[in-house]
């Protein structure tokens, strides 16, 4: 690995240690036991769901329907609990609704060629219709005591949404870095075409990342609804855009082919880390729309400097060189 390369590698992790050093000096409390156990609870959303959006975004697509993915998920749960009676159906039928939305979301991009971007964000707004519309555009209270405990239970001293965030980290690293799948997955981000004429299954892989994106803001979107007791149709609005912004802080390419679990892990405690402070500072709720928007910002320059890898091609960054002004060649008159 060249230095230069080392380098990029390393980048994301000084930014997070600049940036625990920093708001340890000026937030109150930052480093304290009970605040570093709050603030790793509340990426377990962002943290769950980026690892699959790892994979779809180093496979140059992206997925702006997570958030009303996890919204559905969580009243299907909660609509199915309070009919039935069973925790176990209601789970199922929040996993099967996000499966149902990426299954949508993968054929429609992978068969119909149609552009990621437009189709979930059509989808976006299709199912967190069908959320409020499976809810009566109220929240649905969840009578079952026993499915709290997938929010408020622990093992070994960490809740189980945290383990359910490392379990994700792992099993989707491991998808990336060590299986025939996350190759694929690769070779499709760095170049489809070539890809395709290597004999990779570049339809089936998309569907199935695409499932698979679903299937974790399905499962992220009940534990959410064991989390507040209820299903909630207006929750995670703009969840997706810090769910991308993590992934491009931590190294993972809009342009695809390139991405790291480690990057991810963190960005998302970058992202994690920002919020927590702007809480305890007791920042204002718009002025922290500012910040999360900037950091959004601050990750698209600072993945499109990776790829150029110089600030130069930032095009606006550059005065362009003026031409040099030559004499005009003499023209030679006619004789005679």
């Amino acid at each position: 690995m060249t230095s230069s390369a080392l380098l990029r590698r390393l980048a994301p992790l000084a930014a997070l240690l600049v940036l625990v050093f920093a708001l340890s000096l000026f937030v109150p409390d930052f480093l304290g036991p009970r605040n570093l156990r709050g603030l790793l609870l509340s990426v377990t959303l962002v943290g769950t769901i980026a690892a699959t959006m790892m994979l779809v975004l180093a496979m140059r697509e992206v997925d702006l329907s997570v958030g009303s993915t996890v919204a559905l998920s969580g009243v299907l749960a909660a609509v199915v609990i309070a009919n039935s009676g069973s925790v176990l159906l209601g789970v199922v039928a929040g996993l099967l609704g996000g499966a149902a939305v990426g299954f949508v979301n993968g054929v429609v991009v992978a068969r119909l060629q149609v552009n990621s971007l437009i189709v979930t964000l059509a989808m976006m707004e299709i199912v967190r219709g069908l959320a409020f519309l499976a809810s009566g555009g109220e929240s649905v209270a969840i009578p079952a005591e026993r499915f709290y405990e997938l929010g408020s239970g622990a093992f070994l001293g960490l809740n189980y949404p945290i383990w359910v965030m490392l379990c994700s980290f792992a099993l989707f690293g491991f998808v990336l870095n060590r299986t025939v799948f996350g190759r694929n997955i690769l070779a499709i981000g760095g170049n489809p075409e070539a890809a395709r004429l290597a004999g990779v299954p570049v339809t089936r892989v998309r569907i199935l990342v695409f499932v698979a994106q679903g299937l974790v803001a399905g499962l992220a979107g009940i534990i959410l609804a064991a989390r507040i007791t209820s299903g909630q149709p207006n929750t995670s609005i703009g969840l997706e855009l810090a769910v991308i912004s993590a992934c491009v802080l931590g190294g993972v390419s809009l342009a695809g082919g390139v991405g790291t679990i480690a990057g991810v892990v963190i960005g998302v405690l970058i992202m994690g880390a920002a919020q927590n402070a702007l809480n305890l500072l007791n920042v204002p709720t718009f002025y922290q729309y500012v910040v999360r928007g900037g950091i959004l910002l601050v990750a698209v320059i600072i993945d499109r400097m990776r790829q150029t890898g110089t600030l130069g091609s930032l095009g606006f960054l550059v005065r362009p060189r003026a031409p040099t002004s030559q004499p005009a060649p003499k023209r030679e008159e006619p004789h005679g």
